[in-house]
């Protein structure tokens, strides 16, 4: 009997060993993975959250602007030519380019612009000056003397003007008057040989006065005014930042010169051509 309480005894121990050898198999860490898991998610959630995107494809015409304290293009004289011929752009003395339209207040506007035998020199170049005059509804309201001069490149250079307004006849101000070199003024392009669709250019600059920008926009626009329809033309949108708010879009025709000017955005108004007179 007690031979066999002893064998009891023992399977009893042995039985009691391999439960408790089970339970700890039981609790070993298999969520231990899962942790991991979760864990190295979190991480990649993380560096994507501190990627650094650049806002470089989202600038705007303002960015362009930012370079105003660094604008100080060379202009070395000997660089320039003294015809004015760019396709877009022909400024041939004897020319009068002849515009019509009404301005945003229904009033009728003519511009007529000559291209004079003239010359001035400024900062060193031999300028060609073109007399500008503006009517409205019969009366003259501006007349200017604009300088302009062609790089060997084919670029047009505007180099400031002589600004005259009247009022009844009578002249009331010269404040749109600048000239390059002068109090920090500095020329600009008015038309590029090879404008680029996406090109931001200056066109002028004295601070707090002549300010003005372009973008070439299209290089396949087709355009009718009186004077003609005209396919391919160069169109570009201007603006100021001194008149924030407010845009216009010119439009140029090949071997022809401007064809049409309109206001787009912050007000009303347009001009275009209707005729090309020549001195024989």
């Amino acid at each position: 009997m007690k031979q066999e309480a002893k064998v009891i005894l023992t399977l009893l121990l042995i039985g009691l060993v391999a439960v408790f050898a089970s339970g700890c198999v039981d609790e070993e860490p298999v969520a231990d993975d899962t942790m991991d898991e979760a864990d190295t998610s979190g991480t990649e959630e993380d560096e994507v959250e501190d990627v650094d995107i650049t806002d470089e494809e989202e600038m705007t015409q303002d960015d362009h602007m930012d370079d105003a304290g660094e604008y100080d293009p060379v202009i070395d004289p000997e660089n320039f030519v003294e015809v004015i011929d760019n396709p877009y752009f022909p400024l041939i003395p004897g020319t009068t380019f002849i515009y019509e339209g009404e301005n945003e207040d229904g009033e009728l506007e003519r511009n007529e612009v000559y291209v004079t035998d003239d010359t001035r020199v400024v900062m060193g170049v031999t300028t060609t000056v073109v007399h500008d005059r503006v009517w409205e509804d019969g009366e003259l309201i501006e007349e200017t003397f604009d300088w302009y001069a062609q790089d060997k490149d084919g670029n047009v250079w505007y180099f400031g003007e002589d600004s005259k307004e009247y009022e009844d006849g009578e002249f009331v101000s010269d404040e749109g008057t600048w000239e390059a070199g002068i109090d920090d003024a500095k020329p600009g392009i008015v038309m590029k040989m090879e404008p680029v669709v996406g090109d931001i250019y200056r066109q002028e600059y004295l601070v707090g006065e002549a300010e003005d920008m372009a973008e070439v926009v299209s290089l396949t626009e087709t355009v009718t005014v009186e004077y003609g329809t005209f396919e391919n033309c160069l169109v570009t949108k201007e603006w100021t930042p001194l008149e924030p708010g407010v845009e216009e879009q010119k439009y140029y025709a090949k071997g022809v010169g401007q064809l049409l000017e309109e206001v787009t955005l912050g007000g009303s108004g347009q001009l275009e051509l209707i005729d090309i007179t020549t001195e024989m």
